[in-house]
């Protein structure tokens, strides 16, 4: 049951320029109508409003009920609920919802089955062509004529992800943050093909007539087959194997006379569960959405490409000034993870602030809509972050613990945190040395901590992703206490100064005279409060003492600075102080860079 009531729909005619509105391909639309829902209460300047762009086939509804629907009997029809409402991903308690439906659709806003007031009729083939850019025109002109100057967030889903990133893009100032699930910059070859075959469906259909079918038959087989075969690319293989399978609809076979049957062969149509589905897709579809819209919005999402309009996606990105959070789902093949890559590594060179989640999905590109426990923790935490840059949200005993290792990190410099946990340190970072951070970490639930803390964190394995980073892209890489928990630190140290001018490393030192004794006197892996693991559940898997790792450098053609050791036993103090450092230190400090010398390789280790 959804916590958001009846939410009634509105049309507003928007204030056409001199002329009309001109689109991006050269035709021109005497006016404008735009279908929005509105849910919650919006600041007069817009700072709390969320403008939520739908999908494909999506519409304004995003949540609660429609006039008519009755709450407590009726179940929710909004397309995202679980997503929007009190305490959830995006908070109404916080914030206001907008959604508007795309120029070019057939549920309220300005499309081809709208009339044309200049001839009284149906627009139907001489509705002019459309782009991305004229929908985020048409719904940036609805803000500014509620009033909003600039908003909190815009966040969009699949089609709607590259509505949010147009916008971005072209009107940098519109909004605080940006997020992008399950989108690219671009379609791939094999989701343009799917594009290609699904307008052909449409168009071959004899009841199309180049569109001029109002007032008569509908090319309604065409449009289901189109639905039928992109549904398919909405699911993954893994999500139809676990809810159909093979399995056969048991009535059909039983209780379904001769003659049934019999035109079944004839259809060449099977007993699959996965066809019936498929069937009901189709004709669930053509009762509420319009052949020539479809036709209309898919040429647009195939032609949207920001690379081609500015010469790179450098440059594209290179006008965003939000927060940006880029969502990927494992089990999506309409817009894989790898699809996120482009776009992820351009505003990095750009030095954007940009977050990036990789979600496991296996229901397929749909589960940004039907599986959204980990997304709406995600959004949330994105939308409801820190100031990053804001001294009053570190903790005193945070700022003193990293306060020796920050110093280290030169004013103004471009950081890269890897294994950056919850973000604590890198928020230190930015606060006290003003500078640009980005973290690395693989574990989901640090990253939600860290995306609150407002820090940029990518959701990446080290081990494996490091590589993916661009060259030469931060001036100091920090490690703080992640090296010895690596599966290969070695392949590791290979990319670490090729991303970064040097290294700032923290490590535990495994040669402290504690673990020693314990191991001497015990004779059993031993447990310290710096080191509180048994040795069957340590995620320290590489036990590292100071000499070690220089030697490891020295191996590796790097140069180890020893910048500073501490030690929290009096005795650890007095070995420290004697020159006994690896003896006496349970921590360091580290500088890497390269080098062919080793210094302070005979520093009284």
């Amino acid at each position: 049951m959804s916590a958001i009531g009846i939410v009634e729909a509105k049309d507003l005619r928007l204030t056409p320029p001199e002329g009309g509105w001109r689109l991006e391909r050269g035709g021109t639309l005497p006016e404008i109508v735009v279908r929005y829902e509105l849910v919650g209460t919006p600041e007069p300047s817009g700072a709390n409003v969320v403008f939520i762009c739908h999908a494909l086939t999506g519409d304004a509804h995003v949540v609660g009920y429609r006039p008519g629907e009755k709450p407590g009997q009726d179940k929710a029809s909004g397309w995202w609920e679980g997503m929007i409402g009190p305490g959830l991903g995006i908070d109404t308690d916080r914030f206001c919802v907008l959604c508007a439906n795309i120029l070019g659709g057939c549920a309220g806003t300005t499309g081809p089955s709208s009339v044309n007031p200049e001839t009284g009729q149906p627009y139907a083939s001489a509705f002019p062509e459309i782009t991305v850019g004229d929908m985020v025109e048409v719904h940036r002109a609805l803000v500014r004529q509620l009033g909003f100057r600039r908003i909190a967030a815009v966040v969009g889903g699949s089609f709607g992800g590259m509505q949010a990133m147009e916008w971005a893009i072209r009107h940098p100032q519109d909004m605080d943050k940006c997020v992008l699930v399950a989108t690219a910059e671009k379609l791939n070859t094999q989701a343009l093909a799917f594009d290609i075959v699904a307008r052909q469906a449409i168009i071959q259909d004899p009841n199309w007539r180049h569109g001029e079918y109002y007032g008569g038959a509908r090319p309604i087989a065409g449009l289901a087959n189109a639905r039928r075969l992109a549904h398919i690319t909405y699911l993954s293989q893994s999500g139809m194997d676990r809810k159909f399978g093979r399995a056969k609809q048991a009535e059909w076979v039983e209780r379904k006379g001769q003659d049934f049957h019999r035109q079944m062969r004839q259809d060449f149509k099977t007993y699959y569960q996965i066809e019936s589905y498929l069937e009901y897709q189709g004709q669930k579809f053509v009762r509420r959405f319009d052949a020539n819209s479809y036709l209309q919005i898919t040429r647009a999402l195939d032609a949207y490409n920001p690379e081609e309009t500015f010469g790179s996606l450098e440059a594209a990105v290179r006008q965003i000034q939000s927060k940006l959070l880029m969502v990927s789902l494992s089990g999506d093949w309409l817009f894989p993870p790898e699809t996120s890559a482009p776009f992820v590594r351009a505003c990095l060179t750009e030095h954007k602030d940009i977050s990036y989640c990789h979600l496991r999905a296996p229901a397929g590109h749909d589960a940004f809509l039907t599986h959204i426990e980990q997304l709406k923790v995600v959004i949330r935490s994105f939308l409801t972050a820190t100031d990053v840059r804001d001294p009053a949200t570190l903790k005193r005993e945070e700022v003193a613990a990293f306060r020796p290792f920050v110093r280290h990190v030169p004013e103004g410099a471009r950081v890269l945190d890897i294994g950056c946990g919850d973000g604590t340190l890198l928020k230190q970072v930015a606060v006290s040395q003003r500078a640009w951070c980005v973290g690395l970490e693989r574990n989901l639930e640090k990253v939600v901590e860290a995306l609150h803390a407002g820090v940029n964190v990518l959701m990446l394995d080290i081990d494996r992703h490091l590589r993916e980073v661009p060259a030469h892209l931060f001036d100091v890489a920090i490690i703080s206490h992640t090296i010895q928990v690596l599966n290969r630190p070695d392949e590791m140290m290979k990319q670490l100064l090729r991303v970064a001018g040097w290294a700032l490393l923290a490590f535990p030192n495994f040669g402290y005279i504690g673990m020693r004794s314990q191991l001497f006197f015990l004779g059993r892996m031993p447990r310290t409060r710096q080191f509180p693991y048994d040795w069957y559940d340590t995620p320290n898997i590489h036990n590292c003492t100071i000499k070690d790792f220089y030697a490891f450098s020295r191996a590796f053609g790097l140069k180890a600075t020893l910048l500073s050791c501490r030690s929290a036993s009096l005795l650890g103090k007095i070995l420290i102080a004697l020159g006994l450092k690896n003896l006496g230190a349970d921590a360091v400090i580290v500088r890497l860079t390269n080098g062919d010398q080793q210094e302070g390789s005979k520093d009284g280790l």
